[in-house]
């Protein structure tokens, strides 16, 4: 019986808008997440947990520390085919960029024609979750429907945050219409108060996407988006089937942490979600090692707590901490401390996200805040603290009080 020719194509290009200062200098899915991640790790651990072993990470904007991390940590065995490849906007259809992510597919149709699958995979980079897609696949197939996509329920109150689908009311498989960010959203059969939201994941019969996106390049008026164009397009022929992922069943799991999705996309958004990893029952489990999330495996030392000069004991509670972090004499509460931090005497840090090789000096106070990477924080300064300030300083600050510093600032008291 012949294998079916599964082919995972990441949509890696967008701006990130939303998340800036943190994507002022990098591709969204390149953000650090968790300590030690990128978001765009997710996207392909869940990829290669399921047993897809050819990959593209289709990408465009500032993609060089994506690039990079791509070449670096997804390098995998030639010996039966599998690879991880970063595909950069490469203009084949013209001197233009991408349009939008099926444009982005459709300028990339070589790959493709080049992989000849069965069945394409097409997933969005920026989103924190596990899933098991070959379950996805299974369903698909049963379907008989050209794609099927991946929904979660969420209460009726945040459909106007999504692209929400409307089941058939004699067959809750199929979707009946698909409506963006509706303010009188349907609710589903059995549960009147919740939507069916996309996921930003869509599994393919291989010719019925590549007929929906070389018809769609050809309309003048189309935005060339996926969840805005393609799905809508597979609706209107009947085409399209949804899968609950509230079926969707993870080794290790938990009933705290199964069907956990985040969609990372704002800073609020991409702040809750690191706070919910430190909890003592965490909503999303890193440590589930039956269905791993992988990165890159940085030779570094281990973290250290010490006792400071006057005698003050260097602490966490509640937090993730990395390797190669020092905390000499401070005190660390809810946060998560990326690789290479250093927190001095008597500084106190709560309820933060601290990436790389962030320094907080003796005596500075970080209060919700997120610091990129290799911010320092002088001594006796404070962030979090006061939110007019930070903004007078020219900060990023959210209207929840997430106070954001870009790369490589020094923060002076």
């Amino acid at each position: 019986m012949a294998t079916r020719r599964i082919f995972g194509m990441v949509l890696a290009g967008g701006e990130g808008k939303r998340l800036m200062p943190l994507t002022e200098d990098r591709a969204k899915p390149a953000v650090p997440f968790g300590g030690s991640y990128r978001l765009i790790d997710f996207a392909l651990s869940n990829l290669i947990n399921s047993g897809v072993r050819r990959i593209v990470v289709l990408t465009q904007y500032k993609s060089h520390s994506l690039d990079r991390h791509i070449s670096q940590t997804w390098r995998m065995s030639p010996l039966l085919g599998s690879y991880v490849a970063s595909v950069p906007a490469q203009q084949r259809l013209g001197k233009r960029w991408f349009s939008g992510s099926a444009d982005a597919i459709l300028q990339s149709m070589n790959l493709l024609s080049d992989e000849t699958p069965d069945i394409v995979l097409v997933v969005g980079a920026d989103h924190v979750y596990r899933m098991d897609f070959d379950q996805m696949i299974e369903a698909h197939i049963a379907s008989g429907k050209g794609v099927t996509v991946a929904a979660i329920r969420q209460p009726m109150s945040l459909a106007n945050q999504f692209g929400v689908i409307e089941v058939d009311e004699q067959d809750a498989t199929k979707i009946a219409a698909f409506k963006e960010k509706p303010n009188d959203p349907r609710g589903l059969p059995d549960s009147p108060n919740e939507v069916l939201a996309s996921m930003g994941n869509y599994v393919f019969t291989a010719q019925a996407l590549i007929d929906a996106i070389e018809h769609d390049g050809k309309l003048d008026d189309s935005s060339h988006d996926m969840g805005g164009d393609i799905i809508p397009y597979m609706v209107g022929r009947e085409d399209a089937g949804v899968y609950d992922f509230t079926f969707n069943e993870i080794p290790g799991a938990t009933s705290r942490d199964k069907s956990y999705w985040r969609d990372v996309g704002t800073i609020d958004s991409y702040f809750e979600a690191h706070m919910d990893l430190i909890s003592v029952m965490p909503i999303f489990n890193l440590y589930n090692n039956e269905w791993p999330i992988f990165t890159q495996q940085i030779n570094l030392p281990p973290a250290k707590f010490v006792h400071d000069g006057e005698g003050n004991q260097g602490r966490t509670t509640d937090s993730i901490v990395s390797l190669g972090t020092v905390v000499s004499g401070g005190i660390v509460e809810r946060s998560v401390l990326s690789p290479w931090v250093k927190i001095n005497s008597n500084a106190l840090v709560t309820d933060s996200v601290l990436l790389d090789g962030v320094v907080i000096g003796r005596n500075a106070t970080v209060r919700r805040a997120i610091l990129d990477k290799s911010v320092v924080v002088a001594d006796g300064a404070s962030i979090g603290v006061d939110s007019k300030r930070d903004l007078d300083r020219g900060f990023t600050v959210t209207e929840s009080g997430i106070t954001v510093v870009g790369k490589g600032v020094l923060v002076t008291p």
